[in-house]
C-alpha cells in the first residue's frame, strides 16, 4: 500500500525560474490529498502526471497567497471535466467567506458540491478521518493563523502467523475471526473408556466424552505486518517546539527553511524559520527523515541551508519540485 509525497511547489512568497508556490501532494492507499495550493499548483499536477480528479481533500495551512491562490482555477477545472463527487476543503476561517465569494462571481453552476470544514488553528484536533488514515491539525505560529497538519496511516489488519494456522488446525471462520482481532477458543472432545464404550466407538454422546476449551489469545495467534506511516507538513511557521512535539515519532517531517540562520531576525519578523530551526524542529520530533522547504528568492541555490541544518540533523534533504518520495513499510517478522 503506497504512502508517497510529491512535491510541486517549494518558494516563499516569491516564486522563481525553477522554483514555484507552495504545494504537496499526498498518496495513501491510492487516496489523493493536496495539502497548500499556490498560484500554477494544476499545471504542476499535469507535469507530474497527476490527474487532479483523483484529489479527495485539500489542505489549507493558511490564507497567504502563495498558499491558497492555486485552489480557484484548480475548481474550475474540475468543474469544465465533469467531477461529480464531493471536494473536501480544510482551511482556517474566513476561507468560508473568500470561497462563497469566489463562487458568487465565478462558479454559479459546478457540477460537484465543495464541502468546506473550518480549521481552528489553535488546536491539535483530529480533523479528517477515514478507513486508512487520520489528520490532524498542528497550531503554528506565523503571522496569520496557520495550521500545519499530520497525516497518520492507522493500523494495517494483523496477518494470521501460518504456522498457527496448522498448529490449531483453524478454521476459515477462525482465521477470519483472528484477523478481526478477536480472541479464539478451540473445543475438542476427549474420550475416557468406560464399561459401555470404547476408544473406537465413543461418540459426543457417550458418557465417557469430556469437552475441553483452550482459548487462544490474539496476540499468539496474529501479527502486524508492518507500522503505520506518518507525515507532517508544517509551513508558515516560527519554531516551534510544541508544534514539533504534537508530530513526535514520524516519518517524514517536511519543515519550512525560508532563510539560513544569518538571517534570523528577518525570519522571526515575518513569522518564518532558519534551515538551523527545521533541523532542531526534526530532533524534537524524533522525525526520521526531513525535507525542507519554502525558500526565499534570493538564493538561488540551496545547498548551504542543507548543510546548515544537517550540521544538526543530518538526515536533511531539500525538496525537489515533481519528485516524490516514498514512505516504505517497517516491516515487521512473521
Amino acid at each position: 500500500m503506497r504512502f508517497t509525497l510529491t512535491v510541486l511547489g517549494s518558494s516563499s512568497a516569491q516564486p522563481t525560474p525553477t522554483r514555484h508556490h507552495s504545494a504537496h501532494l499526498l498518496n495513501v492507499h491510492e487516496q489523493y490529498y493536496l495539502i497548500d495550493c499556490g498560484e500554477g499548483t494544476q499545471s504542476r499536477l499535469l507535469k507530474a502526471g497527476i490527474n487532479p480528479m483523483k484529489i479527495n481533500a485539500v489542505f489549507i495551512s493558511h490564507l497567504h497567497g502563495d498558499h491558497l491562490y492555486g485552489l480557484f482555477p484548480m475548481i474550475s477545472t474540475l468543474g469544465l471535466m465533469g467531477r461529480k463527487t464531493p471536494l473536501q476543503i480544510y482551511a482556517p476561517r474566513p476561507f468560508g467567506e473568500i470561497l462563497a465569494q469566489h463562487r458568487h462571481y465565478f462558479e454559479t453552476d459546478l457540477p460537484f458540491e465543495i464541502q468546506y470544514h473550518e480549521v481552528d488553528t489553535r488546536e491539535n484536533a483530529l480533523i479528517y478521518e477515514n478507513k486508512v488514515m487520520e489528520v490532524w491539525s498542528i497550531p503554528l505560529r506565523h503571522r496569520v493563523p496557520t495550521a500545519g497538519y499530520l497525516f497518520r496511516e492507522k493500523h494495517p489488519a494483523p496477518n494470521v502467523r501460518k504456522e498457527k494456522i496448522e498448529q490449531y488446525g483453524l478454521s476459515i471462520a477462525q482465521i477470519v475471526a483472528a484477523k478481526h482481532g478477536e480472541d479464539i477458543l478451540l473445543e475438542q472432545d476427549t474420550f475416557l473408556p468406560t464399561d459401555s464404550s470404547s476408544d473406537n466407538n465413543a461418540t459426543a454422546a457417550d458418557p465417557g466424552c469430556v469437552r475441553k476449551q483452550q482459548l487462544i489469545s490474539n496476540a499468539e495467534l496474529t501479527y502486524r505486518p508492518y507500522e503505520p506511516r506518518s507525515y507532517a507538513y508544517l509551513s508558515d511557521t516560527l519554531y516551534s517546539a510544541k508544534a514539533a512535539t504534537l508530530v513526535r515519532g514520524l516519518d517524514l517531517l517536511y519543515h519550512e527553511a525560508t532563510f539560513a540562520d544569518e538571517e534570523k531576525a528577518l525570519a522571526r519578523q515575518t513569522g518564518h524559520s532558519t534551515a538551523s530551526q527545521a533541523a532542531k524542529a526534526a530532533l524534537v520530533a524524533e522525525a526520521s527523515r526531513l525535507l525542507i522547504g519554502h525558500f526565499s528568492g534570493r538564493y538561488k541555490e540551496v545547498s548551504s541551508l542543507v548543510e546548515e541544518a544537517r550540521a544538526i540533523f543530518p538526515n536533511t534533504e531539500a525538496v525537489e519540485e515533481g519528485k516524490t518520495y516514498p514512505i516504505p513499510p517497517k516491516l515487521n517478522p512473521a
